[in-house]
């Protein structure tokens, strides 16, 4: 029995190391978003089909293949990858801003970016990805807030705003213990600037506003350079 088991473990051993692993992955590799402007196509992966996801994603760029094996998006053709193209470090170079999201629901939405800057190497021009500061994390050191069953305060540096939530009539049970971030989380590109915008609630359906924060590059990453709350 043991050489039978052998055997077969050969067999498969060269299946997967020979032509027929090409055959294997092809058959799950699918486009799931392209850009006529930039010539670039996705590619993801799309064995996990059924449990909603895409993954290990190809990108086919200037001729060359970029590969992003823990970039995941959901199969959703509405949320599919989305694919910015425009000058965000000011080195009048367009760079590329590649938007996913990884889950959506009901006053819920999760959105992860990756910019990759143009850059001259000793093998020419290729595009190098580049460090985004996390907007969740550049909130929790940023803004200060305080929620009570008459009020919601948010603060950034000197500028409060408070918001009356007595007329709302939410039942003190419903209420958070504080304003929360982050079910809602959108990455954009405004006026040559990454913007992301993070939505606050009070309770698991209510809204306040959003903060919104604006990237500038500095010090070979995407940190804030303003952040700012919008109320409803």
């Amino acid at each position: 029995m043991w050489y039978k088991i052998l055997f077969l473990l050969i067999m498969v051993n060269s299946f997967y190391n020979g032509q027929s692993m090409t055959t294997v992955f092809a058959e799950f590799k699918k486009v799931i978003s392209k850009s006529k402007e930039t010539n670039v196509i996705l590619f993801a992966n799309d064995k996990d089909r059924k449990y909603g996801m895409y993954r290990d994603f190809e990108m086919k760029i200037d001729g060359g293949t970029r590969y992003f094996p823990y970039w995941v998006n959901v199969t959703n053709p509405t949320y599919a990858p989305r694919i910015l193209y425009n000058d965000l470090n000011q080195d009048k170079k367009k760079d590329l801003t590649i938007v996913l999201t990884k889950g959506y629901g009901t006053e819920a939405l999760d959105s992860e970016v990756h910019v990759l800057n143009k850059t001259q190497t000793n093998i020419g021009e290729i595009y190098e990805e580049v460090l985004v500061d996390n907007p969740i994390a550049i909130i929790l050191k940023n803004v200060k807030t305080k929620l009570t069953q008459h009020e919601a305060v948010v603060s950034i540096g000197d500028k409060k705003t408070v918001i009356n939530i007595e007329k709302f009539q939410i039942p003190p049970d419903h209420l958070f213990n504080d304003v929360a971030f982050g079910s809602i989380v959108k990455f954009d590109v405004v006026d040559n600037h990454l913007v992301a915008s993070v939505g606050g609630q009070i309770t698991p359906a209510m809204f306040i506003g959003t903060i919104e924060i604006s990237y500038k590059f500095q010090d070979k990453m995407y940190q804030a350079k303003k952040i700012e709350f919008k109320s409803e």
